[in-house]
């Protein structure tokens, strides 16, 4: 699937005020408020840096079958801020975009920095690879994937090549910048 068609089909789930499955797209109860997350060692943001963005994301990582087994292509997500407003979409990249103010972060996950998760796609530290625009990401050196739930491929093994599946997932993600 190209690009342009995944931030086509994250927009329509915005427009529509979904996320997942005709849900809407604030988070569920769980990741809403002051949430006091543990962070793991692995994935904890390296000193220098500070908090600038939370946000709540609902969406799908989407596998696609490679010689008998599901793998992983894409997420497609809309990220929710404390209110339940969608105010970014996160796609292939994997990068997140502001709905807001059009500003952007490309990141990529540091090597070793995860969190196994058990029944959900691992928690990561990413460390931006570039950004674009004023506003909600500009800046920013270092993503999170946090307080994961579902998201996990298929355990079965799959028939068809090419076939693919998207699997429900919410995350909260989090965006540090250089402290100064």
């Amino acid at each position: 699937m190209k690009r342009a068609g995944l931030v086509l089909v994250a927009t329509a789930l915005v427009g529509l005020g979904a996320g997942v499955a005709g849900s809407t797209a604030a988070p569920t109860p769980e990741l809403m408020g002051d949430l006091a997350v543990k962070v793991a060692p692995a994935v904890e943001v390296p000193a220098g840096n500070k908090l600038v963005a939370k946000f709540y994301a609902k969406g799908v990582q989407t596998y696609t079958c490679a010689s008998g087994a599901w793998k992983s292509l894409e997420p497609a997500a809309t990220l929710a801020d404390r209110l339940g407003r969608a105010v970014a979409l996160h796609s292939r990249g994997p990068i997140w975009v502001s709905t807001v103010d059009g500003s952007a972060v490309e990141a990529a996950p540091v090597d070793g920095a995860r969190n196994e998760v058990p029944g959900a796609v691992p928690e990561l530290l990413l460390k931006a690879k570039s950004t674009r625009g004023a506003g909600t990401f500009a800046g920013v050196s270092y993503v999170q994937r946090l307080a994961t739930k579902g998201g996990v491929a298929p355990a079965a093994a799959c028939t068809t090549e090419g076939a693919q599946t998207s699997v429900p997932y919410e995350a909260l993600y989090t965006f540090s910048a250089p402290a100064l």
